[in-house]
């Protein structure tokens, strides 16, 4: 479809879209890995984006892209790193023919008191991408365009190129939307019906993750292509797509962000995996690897033991309180985990499983902590500042994560914490554990594969 770049740095005409909304639940994932599953079909590569700190989106993106989901979030990478980054993940492993960005919350919808940082207006200006806006029409006539009009001219730097009406009632409706529109001067790129909407399970931090129903989330995505390839002008989103300006920054390089391996020793670094740890950031496994370690991913729910050499472990989020049951059945990993000599980070649901019980059902016992689930959700950014020396920080050093749980420890820190924000301790670092609820991006702050490889050689 377009050249690739001769080279990371060269100017490259990547089409690109973003695909957003006015609010959450107006349709955007439908929408967007709909185009990812369409576009593909049609022997297009279809490079997966999402906005955001969200880690269950971009497994479905994933799927229906056959290569890996990437976040641009701002926050936590910082803006100048999101147009490398989105460059990285289309040109990574092959070059893409068209990037489709998922937003997150409404379009201008940003951190909490920053105005619209980390919003998908900032990022859609970041990368100078094209907006297809997703439109929920149920109860709703001619005021569609006045709210498509209104997304608009909020902002004047971020570009409306058409909507995708969702959730259309009838033919006459349609014909009512469409008419509004025009006469606001808005394409319609798509019209998606009632009836014809496509679910994913849900739970209570959002979608399920694809892991964990491999067979039916193909068939969602495979569902989801059908929807949109029968009501969006693919066609249009393309030619939209198309508009947007070169890309001229380089590309984000993993082995510049760590400064290259860090010894001779290659040191294998364990990296949970499966259907109880599905939050992991492509980056983080690349960042690693980059800095020289052999990255193994090890599935505490089926695989008895460690990979053979491990020198590390990294334990990243998920929802290990729907599988405490298996998870307590695999007792020698747990064992080991308990002993285990080297450096171990985690983080949300790594740490529940370190701890000593989850919901009463026995966890790994490395750290002398219980965890429950609760009814209330934690979620939010945070500004963080390392509260101790420990294998992947250096004491007072800042760093932005996110959090979103809905469970709770006892104690909430150890006598030496992870982190301090908002006047409060927060997580433990014991004995060669590093250990939080704060998910963070390691391309925002590389220096931590690298200082995680330097201790697993040891």
């Amino acid at each position: 479809m377009v050249d690739p770049p001769v080279g990371p740095a060269a100017p490259w005409a990547l089409p690109r879209v973003v695909v957003a909304a006015p609010a959450s639940g107006h349709g955007k994932t439908t929408v967007a890995t709909g185009l990812l599953a369409a576009l593909r079909r049609r022997g297009l590569t279809v490079s997966p984006h999402k906005v955001g700190p969200d880690y269950i989106d971009p497994g479905y993106h994933a799927l229906a892209a056959g290569r890996p989901g990437r976040n641009l979030d701002p926050w936590l990478v910082g803006e100048e790193r999101i147009a490398p980054l989105l460059r990285h993940g289309a040109s990574t492993p092959t070059p893409a023919d068209i990037a489709v960005v998922e937003g997150v919350m409404g379009l201008h919808d940003g951190a909490v008191g920053r105005g619209d940082f980390a919003s998908t207006a900032h990022v859609a200006r970041l990368i100078g991408a094209p907006v297809l806006l997703v439109l929920d029409t149920t109860a709703q006539g001619r005021s569609a365009a006045a709210l498509a009009l209104g997304m608009a001219a909020f902002d004047p730097r971020v570009r409306l190129g058409g909507v995708v009406l969702n959730r259309v009632g009838s033919p006459r409706h349609e014909r009512l939307l469409r008419d509004a529109l025009a006469e606001a001067g808005v394409p319609v790129l798509g019209a998606v019906a009632r009836a014809a909407q496509v679910a994913a399970p849900s739970r209570h931090l959002g979608l399920v993750p694809v892991a964990e129903r491999a067979p039916e989330s193909v068939a969602v995505v495979t569902a989801l292509a059908d929807l949109v390839a029968s009501t969006v002008d693919l066609d249009a989103v393309l030619a939209l797509a198309a508009t947007a300006p070169p890309l001229t920054v380089p590309a984000w390089d993993p082995v510049a962000a760590v400064g290259g391996p860090a010894g001779a020793a290659r040191p294998v670094v364990a990296l949970a995996g499966g259907a109880a740890f599905t939050f992991s950031y492509a980056e983080t496994a690349e960042l690693l690897a980059a800095a020289g370690a052999r990255v193994v991913t090890v599935d505490p729910l089926r695989d008895p033991a460690l990979p053979a050499g491990t020198g590390a472990v990294v334990i990243g989020g998920g929802f290990p309180e729907a599988y405490a049951e298996q998870l307590a059945a695999n007792a020698a990993l747990r064992a080991e985990l308990a002993d285990f000599p080297g450096p171990v980070v985690a983080e949300c649901a790594g740490l529940l499983y370190l701890g000593r019980a989850l919901d009463g059902v026995p966890m790994c016992g490395r750290l002398d902590l219980t965890a429950r689930m609760t009814g209330t959700l934690t979620l939010g950014y945070r500004e963080a500042v390392a509260a101790t020396d420990s294998p992947i920080t250096r004491a007072d050093e800042p760093v932005r994560g996110h959090e979103f749980h809905r469970t709770v420890t006892d104690p909430g820190h150890g006598e030496r914490p992870a982190w301090r924000w908002d006047g409060a301790a927060h997580g433990f670092v014991s004995g060669g554990v590093h250990a939080s609820y704060l998910h963070t991006h390691w391309a925002g702050h590389p220096g931590a594969a690298r200082r995680l490889v330097e201790a697993a050689a040891r």
